[in-house]
């Protein structure tokens, strides 16, 4: 039982490939940026300039974090909708691609 156990919990934590498409913005925000408008790409541009991280918003709200070490790769795609490809782990990308 112990073994079986430790086997769905190393599988609900594991990483997965995924491409995912999104509004790149940031952490402060998040979900309300889901319209990927006008508006929401200037506000996105102006919190990641004074600190905030990047995250990558869809269109159904639901929001990832990017890993530190992927964030530079979203640098000059703030406030643009793109396709991420890389691997998922909880809610947060590790990027490999950019589209």
């Amino acid at each position: 039982m112990k073994k079986a156990f430790v086997l769905f919990a190393l599988a609900s934590v594991s990483a997965f490939a995924a491409e995912i498409t999104g509004f790149v913005g940031d952490t402060s925000c998040g979900a309300k940026h889901a319209d990927a408008s006008a508006a929401s790409s200037q506000c996105a541009e102006r919190c990641v300039k004074r600190g905030d991280a990047p995250v990558l918003v869809t269109k159904d709200a639901k929001v990832y974090k990017i890993d530190k070490a992927s964030a530079s790769k979203l640098s000059s795609m703030i406030g643009k909708t793109v396709t991420v490809t890389g691997s998922v782990t909880d809610d947060t990308i590790t990027i490999d691609s950019v589209k």
